[in-house]
């Protein structure tokens, strides 16, 4: 958990992807995620987190379903939503926090 702290503290925003590989939603998400990351650049960072490897910090952050996406701010989350959203809505939602 500690280190989720140190990701979070980021002097830009950090767009988080929480998925599964099992879930279809999680993996459709995917190449979006890498557009996003490609287009932001070193403006933001952008971190996917397997929740079937990181149980402990999922429950911590009561995620019930995948993909949930979540954006930090200075170690606080700003914005946070449960399922699917394309590339150009999500640069938008991080560069807002730029």
């Amino acid at each position: 958990m500690s280190k989720f702290g140190e990701l979070i503290n980021a002097q830009v925003p950090v767009l988080i992807d929480f998925y599964t590989e099992w879930n279809e939603s999680s993996v459709s998400m995917h190449p979006v995620i890498r557009d996003v990351a490609a287009a932001l650049g070193d403006k933001a960072k952008v971190i996917k987190i397997d929740v079937d490897k990181n149980q402990e910090l999922a429950e911590a952050l009561r995620i019930k379903g995948v993909p949930t996406l979540m954006i930090y701010k200075n170690g606080q989350m700003v914005w946070r939503q449960s399922g699917e959203l394309d590339a150009n809505s999500l640069i938008a939602l991080v560069k807002d926090q730029i």
